[in-house]
């Protein structure tokens, strides 16, 4: 591993060595006869209520195993995504009880406990109140929990499926606290959902007042039913249970609550037998998703490596590529609008000689933070945690083509 970071070089030098790599690639496409192709003989479908994708796009999510199909997960094809947001209708669901058919017209919001003025809001009230839309991802923490090992997971969707980055549009926390006015001794808020389980989380008052939204709005329309409609709390950055969905009761307390659902899951046990707990932000992490698992290079040539990279303590500063299981390093490209607790699209042009190969990725953090390899992550917490695993995830291409996770 190099010690010295390799400077990125000059944009136009990086773009006459793309350009020369892809002039080869499109030389050796080209066919000996040109055909034009055949015009439409017929009008297309009418105009519809709702669109919907071409017949011929077969990428989904992936329900997870489970013999209750109310309690699971299921998982977004980040292998198959664009850019930086993920499509409502791709993000990852992970539900303790199933998704409840909720009325907007009849939610309601209590806000209690340590306050001045207890307040009951309708999502008529809600609207009504000054709202931002900001892009943030959301991870579980139990995502990538297959990387702990031995067996790792095929592809990049079912490692690491349980994150998705969505234009979240909702009223800053912070105004409707104000609204109630909190007393002092205040120094954290329990929330609560209206699903069969009444998932429950306790969250530092801090945090609550410096970034958490109450989300109606989701890429441009009403959040979907799985993901809290019609309100959601929004914790950015931290692990996606805290962003307690269908919430309806938040409570000012002056101490965490220890809730079966903060007790029970979402510790990590260390090697000593002591437990992290309250484990909050998500750590640095990214995964390479072309070539990733699963998918098969055509043949030797061109190849534009790309992912996602994340951060829940901030914005991503850097990338690296390794094309040789981690003995040297270079800096990808990173995609703008690069933004805080959002997803980074990274990119590095590639000549693939066809030879056995191993892709590795690592990001840092605008804090410094430099994603671990799993070796690193083993050494710090031991071999019982199931959660929170950001380890550093290598994919091996084999001389026919072929990609999997090593």
């Amino acid at each position: 591993m190099s010690n010295h970071p390799i400077q990125p070089q000059p944009e136009r030098r990086r773009f006459l060595r793309f350009g020369a790599a892809l002039g080869g690639f499109l030389t050796g496409c080209k066919t000996s006869r040109v055909e034009e192709p055949a015009e439409p003989s017929s009008l297309g479908k009418p105009l519809s209520e709702h669109g919907a994708r071409s017949p011929f796009e077969k990428t989904g999510r992936l329900p997870g195993p489970g013999k209750n199909p109310e309690i699971g997960s299921s998982k977004t094809p980040l292998q198959d995504c664009y850019g930086i947001l993920t499509p409502a209708s791709l993000h990852f669901e992970r539900h303790h009880s199933g998704v409840p058919h909720i009325d907007p017209a009849a939610h309601k919001l209590l806000l209690h406990g340590l306050v001045d003025r207890p307040l009951m809001l309708t999502m008529a009230d809600i609207h009504r109140l000054p709202a931002v839309s900001r892009i943030h991802f959301i991870e579980c923490s139990g995502n990538s929990r297959s990387e702990w090992g031995p067996k790792t997971a095929p592809d990049a969707q079912k490692a690491h499926g349980l994150v998705s980055c969505s234009e979240w549009t909702g009223v800053p926390l912070s105004i409707v606290l104000a609204e109630a006015g909190v007393k002092a001794g205040a120094s954290w808020i329990v929330a609560e959902g209206a699903d069969a389980c009444h998932m429950q989380r306790s969250i530092p008052l801090k945090k609550a007042l410096d970034d958490a939204l109450l989300v109606f709005g989701q890429n441009g329309e009403a959040i979907r039913p799985e993901q809290g409609y019609p309100l959601r709390l929004l914790i950015p950055g931290w692990e996606g249970n805290t962003s307690v969905k269908w919430v309806r009761r938040i409570k000012l307390v002056d101490q965490p609550s220890m809730t079966k659902d903060e007790t029970s899951k979402y510790t990590d046990l260390m090697a000593d037998g002591t437990a992290r707990q309250f484990t909050f932000e998500m750590d640095a992490k990214s995964v390479i998703t072309f070539p990733s698992g699963g998918q098969k290079l055509a043949g030797p040539g061109f190849c534009e490596i790309s992912g996602l990279a994340w951060s829940g303590r901030g914005r991503i500063e850097r990338v690296e590529i390794s094309t040789d299981g981690g003995r040297t390093w270079v800096n990808a490209a990173l995609d703008e609008p690069r933004l805080r607790i959002a997803f980074t699209r990274f990119r590095l042009p590639w000549k693939w000689e066809g030879q056995e190969v191993i892709l590795q990725s690592r990001c840092t953090d605008e804090t410094g933070y430099v994603q671990p390899s799993r070796e690193a992550l083993l050494e710090a917490r031991g071999a019982n945690s199931d959660y929170h695993n950001n380890c550093i995830t290598a994919w091996k291409i084999s001389p026919g083509g072929g990609v999997t996770n090593v």
